[in-house]
């Protein structure tokens, strides 16, 4: 008979989560602590990770929080060591922290650019490279990269963010090939429309125009919710996922 816990559950092993404050890192990380993981949280700052962490502590379970800036250099390689000598090993990376900017190529500021590169490809090389080898070493790990439906189908008004999204899951399909070997798989999780409140202002200020945008952007009309990416992370996260390496999955409503 197969044992559910066996594939998904978690216990025993240790999972970052970056962008963990709100939104679809939060959820992941619920979700993964309720499978057994012991759970990093981070935001850009310590104190924005306080009602996640309180939020997990109040289930009894074991969850350390972190603040760090990964728009700055060397902020990547740093979070990986804390969360290491905090919890003991990192199994888990989830590489949910991100930086969008809208706007067309035209009207991209070099701030604006230098900001999406730094958070969403440079500070994922410094994790990468961090952890990577640690995880190999003890012949498992998992790396999953929150992408985008913008990395395959970008839209000129997220012209950088969707190009650092695909330059992205270029980086996690090269590390996949190397350590595929070591037990250690990456994967990417690309969302369609989420609703989160990096789109919040947009639907307050205008919830007509936002509810006929979600209804024409996906074959579901709708926008997705945070809580179900978690099924898919949590996938991407355990045994269950022991064949697959270097691979997209698209949670998009139909696109």
């Amino acid at each position: 008979m197969t044992d559910l816990q066996d594939i998904f559950g978690l216990h025993g092993r240790t999972a970052l989560v970056t962008g963990s404050s709100r939104g679809i890192g939060a959820a992941i990380a619920q979700g993964l602590s309720a499978a057994g993981a012991t759970v990093v949280v981070h935001g850009q700052t310590l104190s924005a990770t306080d009602a996640i962490r309180e939020s997990l502590q109040l289930t009894g379970r074991k969850v350390y929080a972190l603040g760090a800036d990964l728009s700055m250099r060397g902020q990547g390689r740093e979070l990986i060591e804390t969360a290491e000598n905090l919890a003991g090993q990192l199994d888990i990376l989830v590489v949910n922290a991100s930086a969008q900017v809208n706007a067309p190529l035209e009207a991209l500021t070099d701030d604006d650019l230098d900001f999406q590169l730094n958070v969403n490809l440079r500070s994922t090389v410094e994790m990468l490279r961090t952890c990577l080898p640690s995880m190999a070493t003890r012949g498992w790990g998992r790396v999953v990269n929150i992408g985008s439906i913008n990395q395959l189908r970008p839209k000129s008004v997220v012209t950088a963010y969707a190009a650092t999204k695909a330059a992205q899951h270029n980086l996690i399909q090269s590390q996949a090939r190397d350590y595929a070997r070591h037990g250690v798989l990456l994967n990417t999780l690309a969302p369609g429309l989420i609703d989160t409140d990096r789109n919040a202002q947009a639907k307050a200020s205008d919830p007509a125009a936002w509810t006929r945008y979600a209804e024409q952007l996906n074959w579901m009309g709708r926008a997705g919710e945070a809580q179900e990416m978690v099924g898919a992370a949590l996938f991407l996260s355990s045994n269950a996922c022991s064949f697959m390496t270097g691979e997209s999955i698209v949670l998009s409503g139909g696109y």
